[in-house]
């Protein structure tokens, strides 16, 4: 295998949604990169762990400690050394797997590794099943149907610019909502979409959470992995 840079969508948590060319190159990878919390705990990891437990061979590990804060400084700077690492891996001619949650340029950490290393290195992207899809199926619920329009949105904008996309569009998923619960909460009211409105954590995990009433949740901060999916009751399926 050619020394590259690649990153590996694992998918939204359940391990048997990754893809086979996903399962291959994390098997067969030299070294492997990841996000992994100041505990140690990788989520990444954590969903790939089966195909690693059938790897034959030693593999390197460049982990990416990140703290959960909104200063990016030092972020950055983790992100800095991963990719002087991961140059420098290439360079002895390894080649470096990302495990990247979801998909790796769908709010996807590997992006910012991508940034810092392509056109130094060969870079490839293997696309996974995004946290919106797997939200989808868990649901039964599509996404979008006929002339719907569809947004997806972070969910640490403010309060107006939620509601701006809750009233243009007829579906819209709210990424990262954890921190943002209760501004999202009174977003949907403004909008009059809290009937509308779907809640879901760590879907595909252990500890799914699937709420369909989202006048139920309380208004505390929710985990890291959540969004809403909101879509219209009254949607046209002529």
């Amino acid at each position: 295998m050619s020394a590259e840079f690649t990153g590996v969508g694992v998918g939204p948590g359940d391990p048997e949604l990754m893809t086979m060319k996903a399962h291959r190159l994390i098997k067969h990878a030299d070294v492997l990169c990841f996000i992994t919390s100041e505990s140690g705990r990788s989520q990444a990891k954590e969903i790939a762990a089966e195909v690693l437990a059938s790897v034959d061979k030693l593999q390197e590990e460049i982990p990416i400690v990140m703290p959960m804060s909104d200063d990016r400084t030092l972020a950055n700077g983790r992100y800095d050394a991963a990719a002087k690492a991961i140059f420098e891996a290439v360079d002895r001619g390894k080649h470096v797997v990302f495990l990247c949650e979801g998909d790796p340029l769908f709010f996807g950490s590997f992006a910012y590794l991508l940034e810092r290393l392509q056109g130094r290195v060969h870079c490839e992207v293997v696309p996974g099943i995004s946290s919106v899809h797997a939200a989808s199926s868990a649901l039964k619920l599509p996404l979008t149907m006929q002339r719907e329009s569809f947004a997806v949105v972070n969910g640490r904008h403010s309060e107006a610019d939620l509601v701006i996309a809750l009233t243009t569009h007829d579906s819209v998923v709210i990424m990262k909502a954890g921190r943002s619960r209760q501004t999202i909460l009174d977003a949907l009211a403004t909008a009059n979409r809290t009937e509308d409105a779907n809640y879901l954590e760590y879907i595909g995990r252990d500890a799914e959470v699937i709420v369909r009433d989202v006048s139920l949740l309380d208004p505390e901060a929710g985990p890291y992995f959540s969004l809403f999916v909101v879509t219209r009751k009254d949607r046209d399926r002529g």
